[in-house]
This record gives C-alpha cells, sequence and structure tokens, in this order.
C-alpha cells in the first residue's frame, strides 16, 4: 500500500500508529524556564543568561526555548537553588558562593579569598578536577553545574570614608555578595551585610550601611555607587575570578535528547567566555569615566591585605573542621592553585608589571 492510500484509508490516526508522521513532529518541543539572581539592569552579568538562551533558541531551530527571569520575578535572588532543586524551574544563573550558609563548600565553585584568577579558575574546572569535585558536591543537590561566566578580578568596593588602617575595619557596615567573605572580614572587625545587587545603592543612600562591593567599573557606574561613596578600592582579593554558573536540575537534563544535551553545553561555553570579554572590554572605559567624575580609586593597604589574607586562612581551617565536602575540593584547589602561581609569577605576571610602566 502506498503512502497516500494508507493516509485515506486509515487517517492520521492510522499515520501516526504507523509511525510515518509527518517530519514535524520528529522532535517535541522543549520549554524551559531559568532564574536569575541578577537584576536586568545588569547587560552583563545578568545578559550571560540571555546570551546563552539565545544560542539555544538559534542552535536548536526555535525547537529549545528557555524564558530568562530577573532577580524577584519566580523566587527571591538567592532563593534559586532551592528552585531548581525542587523542580519549580529547570535551571539558574547565578554566584555558588551564594548559598555559602547552606555549605561552605559551595564558595569553592565560583572564589574565595585569595583564590584563583579567571584563568586559573578555568583551567582547575576543565582540566583539573574542579568541574568534577564540584558536580559530585551539587549531586546532593540534585543539579548539575555548567560555567555561565566570569568577571575577571573584581574592585574592593566603594567606601564612606577612606580605609588607612586595619583599625579603619572594624564596625564597617559593608554589603557584601556572600558568606565566606563575610567569616573573613568579621575576624577584622566588619559588620558584613548580605544584600541582593538591586538594592544596595538604597542603602548606602540611606545610610543602611558605610560600604559596599559589587562587581567592578562598568557594573558599578551603571549602579550610581560613585554618587554615594567616593572612595573606590582594589583589588577585590575575595573574588579573583568569581565563576557565575548554570544550575540544571539533573531529572531535567536527562530528559534532553543527547542533541539538545550538547546545545546546553555548547552555548553555555559561549556565554561564559563571552562575559569574561565583555567585562575586559568594558571596565576600563567605565573606569576612566568614574575618575573623571571626581572618584578616588584607591589601593588597600598592604596591612590591610596581609591581615586578610591571615583571617582567610584562619576560617579555611574553621571550614575545614565544619564540611567534609569543603575540605575535600579545598584540598584539591590549593594544589592546583600553587602550580598556578608558580607559573603566572615567571611569565603572565612580569609581562603586565613591564606592560603598566609604559607608554602606548
Amino acid at each position: 500500500m502506498d503512502r497516500r492510500s494508507l493516509i485515506k484509508n486509515a487517517g492520521i490516526a492510522g499515520v501516526l500508529a504507523a509511525g510515518i508522521a509527518p517530519a514535524v513532529h520528529a522532535q517535541a518541543a522543549v520549554r524551559w524556564r531559568l532564574a536569575s539572581s541578577f537584576p536586568k539592569s545588569l547587560d552583563t552579568i545578568y545578559g550571560g543568561a540571555d546570551v546563552f538562551a539565545n544560542a539555544v533558541k538559534a542552535m536548536s531551530g526555535g525547537k529549545f526555548e528557555i524564558s530568562v527571569h530577573a532577580g524577584g520575578e519566580l523566587m527571591p535572588a538567592f532563593g534559586v537553588v532551592d528552585g531548581v532543586q525542587n523542580g519549580t524551574v529547570e535551571m539558574a544563573h547565578t554566584v555558588p558562593y551564594y548559598f555559602y550558609g547552606k555549605n561552605p563548600a559551595f564558595a569553592l565553585g565560583s572564589a574565595i579569598p585569595f583564590g584563583f584568577n579567571a584563568r586559573q579558575m578555568n583551567a582547575w574546572m576543565m582540566h583539573g578536577n574542579g568541574r568534577k569535585l564540584m558536580n559530585e558536591f551539587y549531586a546532593g543537590y540534585g543539579m548539575v553545574s555548567y560555567a555561565g561566566g566570569n568577571t575577571g578580578t573584581q574592585m574592593g568596593g566603594w567606601f564612606r570614608k577612606e580605609i588607612k588602617t586595619v583599625a579603619d575595619m572594624k564596625g564597617l557596615k559593608m554589603r557584601l555578595g556572600g558568606g565566606l567573605v563575610g567569616d573573613v572580614m568579621t575576624k577584622l572587625g566588619v559588620v558584613a551585610q548580605s544584600i541582593p545587587g538591586g538594592e544596595i545603592y538604597q542603602a548606602l543612600e540611606k545610610g543602611t550601611i558605610d560600604a559596599a562591593e559589587w562587581v567592578g567599573p562598568y557594573d558599578d557606574q551603571k549602579l550610581g555607587f560613585n554618587k554615594v561613596a567616593p572612595n573606590y578600592y582594589y583589588p577585590g582579593w575575595w573574588e579573583g575570578g568569581p565563576e557565575v554558573d548554570f544550575f540544571i536540575n539533573k531529572k531535567a537534563l536527562d530528559a534532553l535528547t543527547p542533541e539538545n544535551r550538547a546545545i546546553v553545553e555548547a552555548a553555555a561555553a559561549l556565554a561564559s567566555s563571552d562575559m569574561l570579554a565583555k567585562y575586559d572590554a568594558r571596565n576600563p572605559i567605565a573606569l576612566k569615566q568614574l575618575v573623571a567624575a571626581k572618584t578616588k580609586v584607591l589601593p588597600f593597604p598592604q596591612a590591610v591585605l596581609t591581615a586578610s589574607y591571615n583571617a582567610s586562612m584562619q576560617v579555611y581551617e574553621e571550614n575545614n573542621a565544619k564540611s567534609a565536602e569543603w575540605k575535600k575540593i579545598y584540598a584539591d584547589m590549593r594544589t592546583f592553585q600553587r602550580d598556578q602561581v608558580l607559573w603566572f609569577r615567571f611569565a603572565e605576571n612580569r609581562f603586565d608589571n613591564f606592560m603598566a610602566t609604559v607608554k602606548l
């Protein structure tokens, strides 16, 4: 019996039963929702999710679509891990250290004080044990992680008053991005505050906090921090190369076809590299504009950096005793970092330091 006769005699039900449905039915459309921890106003860090979703749609020919929702739209900015874990959304775009309170090991998937820079983080994740160890840990939350961006080394934040000694840190109410740096800062006498990015300006303006860190010149300028806190310190020693991640519900990921899973992996890689490139391209221009607007760009005193390093080491010893997951992953990270620091000392740092002294 030929195809036309079959359709005429059996109707559409017969066609479907015979397994010769039109090609349009061969691959069912996939619709996911992504919950971000960031406000839409930040086209760099929030925009990484848009880059990802647009790439997924393009590579799938429109058959796989992901709607992106800003922090607070579907759930609180810091509630996205719960959302992925319980299946409210299929995925999230966030910074792992936001969830340090669940387990200290979360911070190791993003950034810790005096940790990796962006390139070193990528090396550990892709060609060390980083991604393997972190995904073993995230499996306990029903999630799989993919790199979703990096900001590069961040700035140290905005302060109402200058920081000249370690004593100037005592009693300072400061917005900080994660619980780990909060633990370190507490040892220096700082009163750590956890506030979503979209609420920092108002807190500084009202005097609820004395200082705040966010990301770097481009994002900070967009949020207007220089208007309420004129002293801009560097470096952000707690975020040498913070990885932003896509967290995906494991059941949702496992349900994808091999083709769609490959699309997710490729789109995540694109979004990750694109974010770091955007920050590197846009931060210098924004920094010059901030300086022109009378911002004071100041280095943390050496004594503050040394005290911060020593306080960080104390916290890491405490975390080793609190979390077996932290202890295992942290040990691997530091072993990898020792070789990275050695290599960068010989080539990268010497080159960068020389280029900073010459006139182009």
